[in-house]
């Protein structure tokens, strides 16, 4: 039975290399069906769209999770440039092009002879144990000595996942049931420095039920961490559900006041014709998309490329 399973992770490993633009493709349709083929189909002929048109078309890029704003935005130059229902795809993808170029570096944080500190945060239900579980798996196959510390000790049940996802991606989690979540992520960068870990991954609550506490929670651990890496990397990463759209844009402002938000991680984008929340976060808040999850397989959490997104929405 056990190697069955690994027979399938090792499939699951090749096919994740060999068809990623295939497979990165597949998983952005629906979106690029809400965001690209259902704007340029509104103008049925090689037109200029009128003012009816026109809003349409700007219900079509809000219902596609850009946002209000920028969907205003876009319309207005697509009326104010003339463009016709011929040249609406470039227009897009040009544009589109543009907001992805204002954020900083897409690459995820990393340095071979430092202890690189991944603090993860985001709500409940976005997707974020799992992600960290995947983004272990991947540190691991590469070779990477990588310790869990299980800071959502408010969940039992975030704890049991985080060990679940230990054993399965082959690697050490620091646990403590009912532990303060930054004094176990203090004894984790200790725990790094003794046992040669490089890759320290730290989950953190996401009840947005209580803003306040969790807020002064989260700033608390980022403090603790900032004091112990000295210059050692640190990369703190929001997990938002693709599938929720604008709330995302939310989220993403909660947490930036919070803890200073350096990238973002977003999940469930297969099945989802919200993706273009990623546009309207980088329009925002500037902030770089660094890793998508396409699937629900333990390689399906793939670096964020922003040429190869912009060629999967309009292939």
């Amino acid at each position: 039975m056990f190697n069955f399973f690994k027979k399938k992770e090792e499939n699951n490993n090749e096919k994740a290399q060999n068809g990623g633009f295939g497979l990165l493709k597949n998983a952005l349709s629906k979106t690029a069906n809400s965001l690209i083929d259902s704007v340029v189909n509104v103008v049925t002929n090689d037109s200029i769209p009128d003012e009816f048109e026109l809003e349409d078309i700007e219900t079509m890029l809000i219902k596609a999770d850009l946002g209000v704003d920028l969907a205003t935005e876009l319309v207005e130059k697509i009326k104010e440039k003339r463009i016709k229902s011929s040249q609406l795809r470039e227009f897009l993808k040009q544009e589109f092009i543009e907001i992805l170029n204002l954020e900083k570096d897409n690459k995820l944080k990393f340095d071979k002879d430092k202890i690189n500190v991944y603090f993860v945060v985001g709500v409940n239900g976005a997707g974020k144990t799992t992600l960290i579980g995947k983004l272990a798996h991947r540190f691991k196959i590469q070779g990477e000595r990588v310790l869990l510390v299980a800071g959502d000790t408010f969940r039992a049940a975030a704890e049991e996942q985080l060990d679940v996802w230990s054993k399965r991606a082959g690697v050490d989690i620091l646990r403590e049931d009912k532990a303060d979540s930054a004094s176990l992520a203090y004894r984790s960068i200790d725990m790094a420095r003794q046992n040669g870990y490089n890759v320290v991954i730290i989950d953190s609550a996401g009840r947005l039920q209580n803003k306040f506490n969790l807020i002064e929670e989260l700033k608390k651990i980022k403090n603790v961490i900032y004091k112990k890496i000295e210059n050692d990397n640190l990369e703190t990463l929001l997990v938002l559900d693709g599938s929720q759209g604008q709330n995302g844009l939310n989220q993403a402002l909660v947490f930036n006041e919070a803890v200073d938000i350096s990238a973002l991680a977003i999940t469930k984008l297969d099945g989802t014709p919200k993706g273009g929340i990623i546009f309207s976060i980088a329009k925002n808040l500037k902030l770089p998309t660094k890793l998508i999850g396409i699937g629900e397989g333990i390689n399906d959490v793939v670096d964020f490329n922003k040429d190869d997104f912009i060629n999967a929405l309009f292939e």
